[in-house]
Formats: C-alpha cells, sequence, structure tokens
C-alpha cells in the first residue's frame, strides 16, 4: 500500500471553552493540531495510509501529542522525539462580528530546533507516493525551513507527487528573511499549489491583481491570478485557490477554483452559517483534494470533493476534520439538509 507523507509540526491547542473570551474563565480546553498533522489526519480517516513527521519533545505532553495522532489512524513512526518543547497556539474563537483570534507561543520549539540532517528522507519516502507541505513550516526558523525544502528536494527525487499549501502567517516569519524568499524555492519544487488570494501575494510575491477580493469571485480575475503562479513556476501541474467570503465570524461563503493549464474550474459555492470552528478547513481542503486526485477523480470532481470537505470542517470543533469519505461524498451529492439519520 502506498502513503501520503506530511512533514510540519503539532501543538498543543488551548481555548476557552464556546465562544467565551481568553481567560474570561478559568478553563482552556487542551487538544492538539497544526496544518500537516491536521492533513494527515484526514487522510488517515478517509482509509488513506498516512505518515507524519516532526520532532515532538520527549515527556508526557510530548507521548499524549503522539497518542492522540495514533489513536486516529496516523502513522508517527518518523516522528522524533528530540528538543526542549512542544509550541502552542493559543485560539479564541469569534462570534458574529468579532473575530477569531490566534496567539503563537512556539518559539524554540522542538520542530523549530530540529535540522535537515535529523530526518532521513530516503527511508521516511520509502513506499510513498506524495508529499504535503505547508507555508507554516518555513516560517517557524530558518532550520525548519532547510529541513522542508529538504523533504521537497527528496520527495520529487524519489518521484513523490510534491503538494503545498502556501499558507502566509504573518505572525511567524520573524527569524530574518522573507517569505518569498523561502517559499518561492519551496514552490519551485512542487506539483500541486493551494492558497488563497493572500496566499499568492504574501508568501509568493505575485499580486491578486483587480477583481480579487477576498473570495468575492471574479471568475476571471481569480483565473488571471492562477496564471501568474502557474507561469512562475512552470513544474506546477495544478494551481488551487480557495475563496472564503467572511460575512461574519459566524457565516461564511466557501468555493475553489483550480487551473490545470487547460481549463479553469469552479466549484459549487456554499453558505456556511452557525460556525462551529473555522480552523483547520484550508487543511481539510488539503487532505480532500489529495485523497481524490491520489483516488484517480478527475480535476472538477476532485475540486468539489475537496470543498466539500472543507465545508464540513467548520462544523466540528477542533483542528482536525472528523469525518470519512462518505460523510463528504454525501455532501458532494447534495445532502446538505442536516436531516438527523436513523
Amino acid at each position: 500500500m502506498t502513503r501520503v507523507v506530511t512533514f510540519g509540526e503539532v501543538m498543543l491547542r488551548l481555548k476557552p471553552p464556546g465562544r467565551e473570551r481568553l481567560f474570561q474563565s478559568p478553563r482552556l480546553e487542551a487538544t492538539f493540531g497544526g496544518a500537516e498533522a491536521n492533513v494527515a489526519v484526514s487522510l488517515a480517516l478517509m482509509d488513506v495510509e498516512s505518515r507524519f513527521v516532526s520532532a515532538v519533545p520527549a515527556g508526557e505532553i510530548g507521548d499524549a501529542c503522539i497518542g492522540e495522532l495514533r489513536r486516529h489512524g496516523v502513522d508517527v513512526s518518523a516522528i522524533r522525539r528530540q528538543g526542549e518543547r512542544l509550541g502552542v497556539y493559543y485560539l479564541e474563537n469569534g462570534a458574529n462580528q468579532r473575530p477569531s483570534k490566534v496567539i503563537y507561543d512556539r518559539a524554540g520549539s522542538s520542530i523549530a530546533t530540529a535540522s535537515a540532517n535529523d530526518f532521513n528522507w530516503n527511508e521516511i519516502f520509502e513506499g510513498a507516493d506524495w508529499f504535503h507541505v505547508t507555508g507554516v513550516t518555513p516560517a517557524i526558523s530558518a532550520s525548519a525551513a532547510e529541513a522542508a525544502i529538504a523533504a521537497a528536494t527528496a520527495a520529487r527525487a524519489m518521484g513523490l507527487t510534491v503538494s503545498c499549501d502556501y499558507n502566509y502567517r504573518a505572525k511567524l516569519w520573524k527569524y530574518g528573511r522573507k517569505a518569498p524568499d523561502v517559499m518561492r524555492e519551496l514552490v519551485g519544487l512542487a506539483d500541486v499549489g493551494i492558497a488563497n488570494e493572500e496566499d499568492c501575494q504574501k508568501a509568493l510575491g505575485i499580486g491578486p491583481g483587480a477583481g480579487v477580493k477576498g473570495g468575492s469571485l471574479d471568475s476571471n480575475a481569480y483565473c488571471a491570478l492562477a496564471e501568474r503562479v502557474l507561469d512562475a513556476f512552470p513544474r506546477l501541474t495544478r494551481q488551487v485557490i480557495t475563496l472564503r467570503e467572511s460575512h461574519s465570524a459566524d457565516h461564511n461563503g466557501w468555493s475553489a477554483v483550480l487551473h490545470n493549464r487547460k481549463e479553469f474550474l469552479k466549484s459549487r459555492h456554499y453558505e456556511i452559517t452557525n460556525i462551529v470552528d473555522r480552523v483547520g478547513a484550508g487543511d481539510s481542503f488539503a487532505a480532500g483534494l489529495i485523497y481524490a486526485l491520489r483516488a484517480g477523480r478527475d480535476d472538477q470532481a476532485a475540486l468539489e470533493f475537496a470543498t466539500a470537505a472543507s465545508c464540513l470542517k467548520h462544523s466540528i470543533e477542533g483542528d482536525f476534520n472528523l469525518v470519512g469519505s462518505k460523510d463528504v461524498e454525501a455532501l458532494v451529492r447534495g445532502e446538505a439538509s442536516g436531516r438527523v439519520q436513523r
């Protein structure tokens, strides 16, 4: 059986109950999450063999983190037990016109201090056919950026398909290099690019152009943006752009487009109301896209599957998208009433 490999940081996630503000009450809910770990969990729940590669400290917190990933079916055999601490992020869930807020506490984490030489990529990629990484990992530290690029280079040399979610995080790029200086090298190794319009601009330095406004879909403008990215990175076979219309913290429009150098494709549009948790929605999209493309579905079907998978994530608390492929297929078929299944 072939597998998908992802590489990045997994963190302790601390969040007040419900829609409370941070420290409004003396309670924080402790779970785990992180971009590439989220993708690995989603794929495992869709019965895809997935391996997550990272560095996690020894001790009880690291044990609990690895145990949680293992519980969802993720292969954790390539996680290094080293470093001093697990990164932490605090999430304050927004409501109505109050936005959600993320505060990072991940400086000096195990993955931030790991080096490319800590990982035997030829061994890690044995039996794999797909490698996924995001722009979060190279933003953590210079050594994490080197490790991400080394991983993608090795994956390409071994014939794996490489996907990259550009995932620009302004709060993380603090170690002296600008995002495009690193990300353009990483994306240059990828076959499939995933982004929103801000990621293209901030991570790659490719401006969105007129008509691209935070998910308000002007098809021609988004087609032009995808073409600019494809022109800049000739190895890319597909550029996918997710489109989020943020009406409020509780109400978003959600869709996506895909350019494969031959066609420009658009997904169904979802109006998502009463959002439970939108963190991890992009990761669930990436996982859905990987799942569908590996299964041999055409690009339109893969785009619809990925968009539906990420739509469902908005209804689930926590970083992980706790749905299987049958749940996603039901939504793709139009079963969206939410009626009780008996």
